[in-house]
């Protein structure tokens, strides 16, 4: 993991986990503007992601494996003894929910963006069928992610960027899909479960990559005290790199102080 330290006196802690196939690299602008906000920022690159692997990128044997991982980032955020807040983006966004419907932590705030709570273009019946008998033998064999650099963003910049990307995932193994899945599946089971934390969730009006209408059903029914949902309509599936993300960092941004505010953290 990696630690930055905000510009000023610092009002509290941001943790990050980034979405399937990226790294905290792409994170740059956003990681800058918390710093320049008064926050620390702590992020890492996920197992079998970006700078952690070249083995075993896009692959994991648990689902689990995340859960672990960003726990530790968490950990980490308390050595500041300030609040700390979570945002997960796509399926970071899908591993904040599965850990909180598994632990207890000591969090002021959630940001969810346009998290993985379904896929928009779900593979064919056949593909998810034999990915079954697939997952029992040969679990590490990699596919090509149906996912493109020009589904994410309408940004030129990051789309070039991302096409000479090297640490960009472009393949993952039916295990990390039918792990995927299964996170999914649990995230709706589980709702229940969920720590009562102050939740906004975002989601991108033209997102292609996760299924809008899942995470607005998911929202609808988790059992939380206070829950935001806020819809960007010309956005695409990464709304914090698409063209109007400085007003989508400033909406959460306000989520924040009114989170710190709340407890008495800034008047």
């Amino acid at each position: 993991m990696w630690k930055w330290e905000a510009e000023g006196e610092a009002k509290a802690v941001v943790v990050i986990v980034h979405g399937a196939f990226e790294h905290h690299r792409r994170y740059g602008w956003l990681i800058e503007m918390w710093r320049l906000s008064g926050f620390h920022v702590i992020m890492g690159d996920l197992p079998g992601q970006g700078m952690t692997t070249r083995a075993n990128r896009g692959h994991i044997d648990s689902f689990d494996e995340y859960l672990y991982e960003v726990k530790d980032w968490i950990q980490a955020a308390y050595q500041f003894d300030l609040p700390v807040f979570l945002i997960g983006h796509s399926m970071g966004g899908l591993i904040a929910i599965r850990l909180l419907e598994e632990e207890k932590l000591n969090l002021a705030g959630v940001v969810l963006s346009s998290p993985c709570l379904g896929l928009a273009k779900a593979p064919s019946k056949l593909v998810d069928l034999l990915s079954y008998p697939l997952n029992m033998i040969m679990p590490s064999i990699r596919v090509s992610s149906s996912v493109t650099v020009e589904m994410a963003t309408r940004n030129k910049e990051v789309r070039d960027a991302d096409l000479n990307d090297t640490l960009y995932v472009t393949k993952v193994s039916i295990r990390w899909y039918r792990e995927l899945v299964d996170a999914i599946k649990s995230s709706f089971e589980q709702i229940e479960h969920i720590q009562d934390v102050p939740f906004l969730v975002m989601q991108g009006g033209d997102d292609s990559i996760v299924s809008k209408n899942a995470v607005k059903n998911w929202f609808n029914i988790v059992p939380l005290s206070e829950k935001r949902f806020k819809e960007w309509p010309k956005c695409y599936h990464e709304i914090f790199n698409e063209p109007e993300r400085e007003e989508v960092f400033e909406y959460a941004k306000d989520f924040f102080y009114s989170q710190l505010k709340s407890i008495g953290y800034i008047v």
